[in-house]
């Protein structure tokens, strides 16, 4: 029998300290669309990304969703409005509520099977003209391919070529969708390098017409 997401999920307590949250964050914030004021941060942990969002800019709204309870308890009072305990399988929130999804290295830790019900629920609650934000570990990764590695194990459930992931989001309805670097290597490369197989994560950015 397959673990539970909170199960797997509490495993893995380097997600709660891990150095380049802070990093992945505001790289988040320079590809949010113009006039954002709400954002939902989607496997918020302990909101030490929501913490940077603000401070790029008070003003946002931000709601924090993980599916473990003991981490949303340790969110500081004045980062979200809110916070939602649950699985992105079914969101509690209305249709079209967000100016911006992010999801900061989640995804892989969703099972395959729920993957595109996950995307389902994104398209679902971003408001059109919104935009989708999401990193995940490449697969394509040089350093997997010249030790034999594997996304997969420990709390990675699943694992996202960028092509095939490209696809899978223009299937669910998104458009102008655009694979770039994430990780730590663009803290020398950039974002923008032409070959992705350097970056050990992508970023996925996806708009909802």
């Amino acid at each position: 029998m397959r673990k539970s997401y909170e199960q797997i999920n509490a495993e893995q307590q380097y997600s709660e300290t891990d150095p380049f949250t802070p990093d992945r964050y505001r790289q988040f914030f320079h590809h949010f669309p113009a006039h954002v004021e709400n954002v939902l941060d989607v496997g918020c942990n302990t909101g030490r990304g929501g913490r940077v969002l603000k401070e790029c800019n008070p003003h946002l709204e931000i709601i924090g969703l993980d599916c473990l309870q003991p981490r949303l308890d340790k969110i500081p009072k004045n980062i979200y409005s809110r916070t939602i305990c649950s699985y992105t399988t079914n969101i509690e929130a209305a249709d079209s509520s967000f100016d911006t999804v992010v999801a900061g290295e989640f995804i892989e830790h969703i099972y395959p099977d729920d993957v595109l019900q996950t995307l389902k629920e994104f398209y679902r609650v971003i408001k059109p003209k919104g935009r989708l934000l999401l990193t995940t570990p490449n697969p394509n990764y040089l350093k997997l391919k010249l030790t034999g590695g594997t996304v997969l194990g420990g709390a990675h459930v699943s694992q996202h070529y960028p092509e095939d992931f490209k696809k899978d989001l223009e299937a669910m309805g998104f458009v102008n969708v655009k694979i770039i670097g994430s990780g730590k290597v663009t803290r020398f490369l950039g974002e923008k390098f032409p070959f992705k197989n350097l970056y050990g994560s992508y970023l996925a950015t996806a708009d909802k017409s």
